[in-house]
C-alpha cells in the first residue's frame, strides 16, 4: 500500500484528492491548519507550510509511523488579487511564502526519505496561471511561475535517485478558493485601474462554473498509478488547454493582447 502525503486537505483540491485516494488502496496523510470534518481513512497532521519546524515535524511523524513516503502531493496554497502597483510588499511576501516557499519546505523535508528508499513521486499543483501571466492576479501567477522553474530543475536533479516530479496545471475549478481569495480593496486602486473589478468578476464567473475538484482528483489518481510520469499535466476545459497551446505558437505580444481584450475590454 502506497503512503501518500497531501498538503492542504481542508477544502478544494486537497480534500477531493484525499477523499478519492482514501477510498482506494492508499495510506493517506493530509495536512491541515484547523479542525475539519474528517474523511474516513485519512490520517490528519497539523502543518503550517510557512514554518520549517512545523513541516519537518509533520513529515517526521509520517515517516516514524510508516517508514516511507511514496507520494507527495504539494497542494497547499492561497491567492491574492489586485493591481500589482497597489499590492503591498507584505502581501507579495505572504503569497510567495505560502505557495512557493511552502512547497520548497515540504519537498526538502520529503526528499531525503525518497532518496534513501530509492524512489518516490512528487506531484506539485501549479496552475495555468503558472504558464500565463494573468491580469490582476500577477502575484499569484508569479508564485506559480516560481513553482514551474523549481520543479523543472528538480525533476532533472532527482531523476538519478528514481524520484519523479510532475507539474499539474489546473484551469478554472469551482472550489472555495474563489471566495477565500484575498483582494486589494482600495478606492485608489479601483480608480487607477477601472478594469480591475470587471476583470475579477469575469474570473470569478469562470471559476464558479468551472470543473469540479473531483475531476482533478481522478487525474491525480491516474498520475500516481502510471508506470511512467509525464512532466506536466494540464487539467482544464478544452478552451483553456487550447490557450496554453496557442501561447506556445503565437508571438507573446499578440497573445497578451488577446488576453487583455478577453479580460479587460
Amino acid at each position: 500500500m502506497k503512503v501518500v502525503l497531501i498538503t492542504g486537505v481542508s477544502s478544494g483540491f486537497g480534500r477531493a484528492i484525499a477523499l478519492r485516494l482514501a477510498n482506494k488502496e492508499f495510506k493517506v496523510y493530509g495536512t491541515v491548519r484547523r479542525k475539519v470534518d474528517p474523511i474516513p481513512g485519512v490520517s490528519y497532521l497539523n502543518m503550517d507550510v510557512t514554518s520549517r519546524e512545523s513541516v519537518e515535524k509533520a513529515v517526521g511523524e509520517v515517516y516514524g509511523k510508516e517508514g516511507r513516503i511514496d507520494v507527495l502531493i504539494s497542494n497547499a496554497g492561497m491567492g491574492i488579487a489586485g493591481p500589482l502597483e497597489f499590492t503591498s510588499i507584505d502581501d507579495v511576501q505572504h503569497q510567495m511564502d505560502v505557495n512557493f516557499l511552502g512547497m520548497v519546505r515540504v519537498v526538502q523535508a520529503v526528499l531525503p526519505i525518497m532518496r534513501n528508499q530509492k524512489g518516490g513521486r512528487i506531484i506539485c499543483i501549479s496552475s495555468i496561471a503558472g504558464l500565463i501571466g494573468l491580469p490582476f492576479q500577477g502575484v499569484y501567477s508569479a508564485s506559480k511561475f516560481a513553482i514551474e522553474g523549481y520543479c523543472l530543475a528538480l525533476r532533472t536533479e532527482v531523476r538519478p535517485h528514481n524520484v519523479e516530479v510532475v507539474l499539474v496545471n489546473p484551469g478554472d475549478f469551482s472550489t472555495s478558493f474563489t471566495r477565500n481569495r484575498s483582494v486589494v480593496d482600495s478606492s485608489e486602486a479601483k480608480e487607477a485601474y477601472p478594469n480591475y473589478i470587471k476583470t475579477m468578476k469575469v474570473v470569478e464567473q469562470e471559476e464558479n462554473r468551472g470543473l469540479s475538484p473531483e475531476f482533478l482528483a481522478k487525474k491525480i489518481e491516474k498520475i500516481i498509478n502510471r508506470k511512467k510520469c509525464p512532466t506536466r499535466c494540464v487539467v482544464a476545459t478544452p478552451v483553456q488547454r487550447a490557450s496554453v497551446f496557442i501561447k506556445r505558437i503565437l508571438p507573446e505580444g499578440l497573445f497578451y493582447r488577446i488576453i487583455q481584450k478577453y479580460y479587460m475590454s
